[in-house]
């Protein structure tokens, strides 16, 4: 398995990828390829894909990036069947090491309650729930959400 910066090339492959993993939170402006370009732009060294060796091409991806001051990890996601062998625990490793080879001391992300896989996996990897906090969110403009 390859780790490697993700690049817009990747772009339809990690979509499909997003699109198959039960549970992410996609919308239609967000996650389009002009939206993930944009991000690329900001954070051209802090996002990967997993790559296989073999024909299955890209079987994982995790965004990160950071404001200056604080990190944040997004659409992290291991193709089904390829999950339980580490390979998002990498993922997270070459997303974490770029932050903080970014000067960045501290990460935070948003997972949905009740995805209980995943909650179980950032709590594997160290994130801690913060229930002091409440997530609370504006859309600026119209956004569709796509449900996968």
């Amino acid at each position: 398995m390859k780790i490697r910066n993700l690049k817009l090339t990747d772009y339809e492959a990690v979509y499909a990828l997003w699109c198959r993993s039960a549970g992410m939170g996609l919308n239609d402006v967000d996650d389009s390829r002009e939206g993930i370009a944009k991000y690329l732009a900001r954070n051209p060294n802090t996002c990967f894909v997993a790559e296989a060796e073999t024909d299955a091409g890209i079987v994982g991806a995790i965004l990160s990036g950071h404001d200056g001051r604080r990190g944040f990890i997004y659409h992290t996601c291991v193709a089904p069947e390829m999950r339980r062998n580490g390979l998002g625990a990498q993922l997270v490793t070459a997303a974490l090491e770029a932050l903080r080879t970014a000067g960045i001391s501290k990460v935070a992300l948003v997972i949905f309650g009740h995805n209980t896989s995943g909650n179980a996996f950032w709590e594997r990897l160290g994130f801690t729930p913060r229930p002091d906090l409440t997530y609370r969110n504006r859309p600026l403009i119209a956004l569709e959400r796509i449900d996968t």
